[in-house]
């Protein structure tokens, strides 16, 4: 039987960015943390468009100088595109919040998910890529307690840590050993996409915009400008619709791309290039956000339909709220059971359900955003903030309740915080 090593503070499963943001922190208070990341960086991933308050995650973790280094693309709004082609006036983040944050950025995920891992190690983390966690070991009372990995020469280690941090991802480790990942009973959609070189990009100050262009009643793409002339491409919607007279991603792709003006114009002049990817079941929740020993972060505890870029913002606040719930808990003398993470639950699930109430009115036909501004010209501000990801603690009752004139608002999902009794 493999022989556990002396015990870390924490233990982060995923070196995405909740892992490595709630890594590097612990590690900046001086506590001992172990990254084990069973990919190898850098790696392809999706999820390319920042919300503007992911800022404040970045100043904090010390990496605002590295990213503007890197020469992103700079977006600066999102627009909205009916079928017909016709465009939005654009949600200018610098014409409501006059900060830094107002400008963001579009960035390739393999680079920036690089960039932040480097940073973890810089700040004292200790990193093992290719090193893959096979289970959670838990003691006689079910408390996790560290957990087992197979590293890339194939040894079988155990570990042992006050507390583990699952940033798997939608891998969700923890979730799926368990059965309590919980889907969102409206949000089931697939998405296809792909990248295309040369295609067509808006003028000024919306050459770096996120563009989401609708499909009547069906779902929408996006158009994600990246560096090096390319553009991330994709199609969200039904399974059903998007399935529904070929499994080939590609002739799908194809035939969708023809039922929105704006963006057949757009790819009409770009090569498409390397695969189509296919994703589905996007939006899910964990019964719990912790365990005794155990705390989840990022997509690992839960993930939103896409529409307006929130997975990485979320991954971020999540991982810097579970690192400053940690380390007030590593100072307790004990067992860390779950309840520590009770506050911690409250602030992702309040966050996460702002977000979601304006995803489920973007899918409602009934709905529209210049309907509601120009019936409620009083809420362009707030819901800006709900754009920029100025969510955390604000109260928006007014705003959703201006759009239930136009569309049906989701109650609050009952799960999702830290069991009561302690026990997951």
């Amino acid at each position: 039987m493999p022989t556990p090593t002396d015990p870390y503070d924490a233990i982060v499963i995923g070196a995405g960015p909740a892992g490595t943001t709630a890594g590097a922190l612990l590690a900046e208070k001086g506590r001992r943390v172990l990254v084990l990341e069973k990919e190898k960086f850098p790696r392809y991933h999706i999820g390319e468009s920042l919300m503007p308050y992911c800022y404040f995650t970045f100043e904090r973790l010390g990496v605002l100088e590295k990213i503007a280094a890197m020469a992103f693309v700079e977006k600066y709004s999102v627009q909205f595109v009916g079928r017909d082609g016709r465009v939005s006036t654009p949600f200018y983040f610098f014409q409501h919040f006059d900060h830094p944050a107002a400008k963001t950025w579009q960035v390739p995920r393999a680079d920036f998910d690089q960039m932040l891992l480097d940073n973890a190690r810089a700040k004292g983390t200790e990193v093992r890529e290719e090193t893959e966690v096979t289970r959670l070991l838990a003691d006689a009372s079910g408390a996790i307690t560290g957990v087992q990995a197979r590293g890339r020469d194939g040894t079988v280690r155990e570990h042992a840590a006050r507390v583990v941090i699952d940033a798997t991802g939608r891998d969700a480790l923890h979730l799926r050993k368990t059965g309590t990942r919980k889907r969102d009973p409206q949000l089931n959609k697939v998405a296809i996409w792909t990248y295309y070189r040369g295609a067509k990009r808006d003028p000024g100050l919306d050459e770096g915009s996120t563009t989401v262009a609708y499909l009547e009643g069906k779902g929408w793409f996006w158009h994600i400008p990246l560096r090096n002339d390319i553009v991330s491409s994709g199609i969200v919607a039904e399974r059903n619709y998007l399935f529904r007279d070929t499994q080939d991603p590609r002739t799908i792709f194809e035939r969708e791309i023809k039922n929105n003006r704006w963006i057949e114009d757009h790819l009409s002049c770009g090569q498409q290039f390397g695969e189509y990817w296919v994703t589905g079941e996007y939006s899910y929740r964990g019964e719990y956000c912790a365990a005794d020993g155990l705390v989840l972060v990022g997509d690992a505890f839960a993930f939103l339909d896409p529409v307006f870029s929130s997975g990485v913002f979320l991954a971020l606040k999540s991982g810097e709220l579970a690192a400053d719930a940690v380390d007030a808990a590593l100072d307790r003398p004990g067992p860390i059971t779950a309840d520590a993470f009770g506050a911690y639950g409250e602030r992702v699930c309040q966050a996460v359900e702002t977000m979601r109430k304006i995803v489920y009115a973007f899918y409602d036909p009934k709905f529209s955003f210049a309907d509601l501004i120009r019936a409620h010209k009083d809420q362009r501000g707030p819901l800006t903030d709900c754009l920029i990801g100025n969510i955390d603690g604000r109260d928006y009752a007014p705003l959703f309740e201006a759009m239930r004139q136009f569309a049906t608002l989701p109650a609050p999902l009952a799960h999702g915080r830290a069991p009561v009794a302690g026990r997951s």
